[in-house]
Formats: C-alpha cells, sequence, structure tokens
C-alpha cells in the first residue's frame, strides 16, 4: 500500500499527515510506505496533462491514499484522484471545494461540520505522537508559545500562572521551554524571579527536533499556553495530565471556544495544581481515523 502527501511545507501540516500515515501502518496488516511530494513539483498544469496520460512523472509509484493538508494542496489532490482513480483523496481540514469531491475529509470539530460517511470529524488536529507509557510521577512540563492572531502575549499573566504552577507543586520536577514566538525578552523576566531557580528551562534554540515530543513522554503534566492549541492536542495524546495557561484573547472564534469546550469537558483545566487536572485520557484520534480509512 502506497500513500502520496501533497506537502505545502509546512510543519504543521506534514504532522498531521505523518501521523495519519504512522496510525495506518500500526494498524495495517500490508506494507505502507509513504511519499512526500512539494506542490512546487505539481505544477496544475503537468496535473491536467496527467490526467490524460494516466501517470504524473514527480510521483513515484502508483498510490493507494493521497492526502492533503493546506489550501494549497487542495486542487492537487483533487488533480491527482483524476490521474490515479483507484486512490482515496484524503484532505485532513475543511476543504475550499464541496465535501462530495474528495473520498474524505477529516476535519476538527471546532469547524463545526457533521460527520458523516465521507467527513470524520476529530478533536484536534491529528499528530503522530503515540503514549508510550513512560510517564514519571511528579514531573512536570511549562510549554509556553507567544502572541498569534488570536492572542496577545501577557508576561505578567504568564509569569503570574508559572509561579503558581511552583508553588502549588513543590515536589515536582518542572521543566520550562519556550517556542519561537516566545517574546525574546521573557526569559530574562522568568528569571529575575525567585521561583525561577526551582525550574529547568530549556530554550527552544537550545533543544534538538523531536525533545519535546520526548519530554511529554516522560511528563506526569503538561501546561500549555493557549494559543498553542496542536500542543495541547500533543499533551493530551501523550497522555500527560494537561492544564491551560489563559492569555490575552484579542478576539473569539472557533478556536479559542475549542479551548473553553475542552476545559468544559474536562479534558483540559485551568488549575494550577496537579492533583486538580483531569485524569490524562486515552486519546488516540489518528489510530481512530486509520481505523475508518482501512476499514474502507
Amino acid at each position: 500500500m502506497h500513500i502520496v502527501y501533497v506537502s505545502d511545507g509546512k510543519a504543521g501540516h506534514r504532522s498531521q499527515a505523518i501521523g495519519l500515515f504512522k496510525a495506518m501502518q500500526r494498524q495495517s496488516t500490508q506494507s505502507i510506505t509513504f511519499e512526500e511530494i512539494s506542490i512546487e513539483k505539481l505544477a496544475i498544469f503537468s496535473l491536467v496533462m496527467g490526467v490524460f496520460k494516466k501517470s504524473v512523472q514527480n510521483v513515484e509509484r502508483v498510490p493507494d491514499y493521497i492526502l492533503g493538508v493546506g489550501s494549497h494542496t487542495q486542487l492537487r489532490v483533487l488533480l491527482l484522484g483524476k490521474v490515479y482513480k483507484n486512490a482515496k483523496t484524503v484532505i485532513l481540514m475543511k476543504p475550499n471545494f464541496p465535501f462530495f469531491w474528495f473520498d474524505f475529509a477529516v476535519i476538527p470539530e471546532h469547524d463545526e461540520v457533521q460527520a458523516s460517511d465521507r467527513v470524520i470529524v476529530t478533536q484536534g488536529a491529528l499528530n503522530p505522537i503515540v503514549n508510550e507509557q513512560r510517564h514519571q510521577q511528579n514531573r512536570i512540563l511549562i510549554a509556553l508559545g507567544g502572541s498569534s492572531k488570536r492572542h496577545q502575549w501577557n508576561a505578567e499573566k504568564v509569569l503570574q500562572n508559572i509561579e503558581s504552577i511552583v508553588e502549588n507543586n513543590l515536589h515536582a520536577e518542572i521543566i520550562l521551554t519556550t517556542s519561537r514566538r516566545t517574546p525574546n525578552e521573557f526569559l530574562a523576566q522568568l528569571e529575575q524571579h525567585h521561583f525561577a531557580e526551582k525550574l529547568h528551562i530549556f530554550p527552544v534554540e537550545q533543544t534538538p527536533q523531536g525533545w519535546i515530543f520526548e519530554e511529554m513522554q516522560l511528563a506526569e503534566a503538561v501546561w500549555v499556553t493557549e494559543d498553542s492549541v496542536s500542543m495541547i492536542y500533543e499533551a493530551l495524546t501523550a497522555g500527560c495530565k494537561v492544564g491551560v495557561i489563559m492569555i490575552d484573547r484579542l478576539k473569539e472564534d472557533r478556536i479559542t471556544q475549542s479551548i473553553d469546550q475542552a476545559v468544559v469537558k474536562k479534558l483540559i483545566a485551568t488549575q494550577v495544581h496537579l492533583s486538580q487536572l483531569p485524569i490524562a485520557q486515552t486519546f488516540k484520534e489518528a489510530d481512530r481515523v486509520a481505523t475508518y480509512l482501512l476499514a474502507k
């Protein structure tokens, strides 16, 4: 079985495709291969010509599934589906085209689309993480984001939350890391406070690829700033208890509402004591989607 992934080069989108691929690998009795093709190598004209030729030069093997994530991948996924008519087209987002043009659409529930035979609704975006059952009691990870189109970084509010987490979990080992969006001056501000001495601080610039996923496998609990929605669901998938650090919102939309709904559902919590966080969930959205696709 062969999967062709039409890539727009965005790491978050690739993470979703890899998550589904790995889940299908785990569940299929067949060998599954994965081919990533950049949109730059899939010119629309060449794809249209490929419909008549019944092949495309940059596709190494005839696919069984064609995946895409991102607006610029959708038309290419559709055209590849016309070239390779036996392949299933799967778009991992709410598509701009009519849903029935694709064989399947995998859509986060915050987009408020009704599930159907073709539409698989998920809690959050897919990711490649699995729970490896290596969590260490009283080990905490704090993962900081930054400003986004929905959120405004509030250093004072974040510092207050970090202090509360430290003071309410005195016997815990606490690791803190930043992201590319965290303001450059924030760590200097943090280190001026006495509670910073109780933190093991790892700036994102000093962490190798995959470091944070490994830390999620070890942590009992992860606190994430609310702007980092994908990281919240990655921590849930890793099997961690999850706390959310609320920051200032610039606007309310389906994404911010999804955070509020996750709190209401008790998937995550705004509390600062480890014992007050919801019990870690069995969260396997990529596996659930893979099971559905393989059954079809």
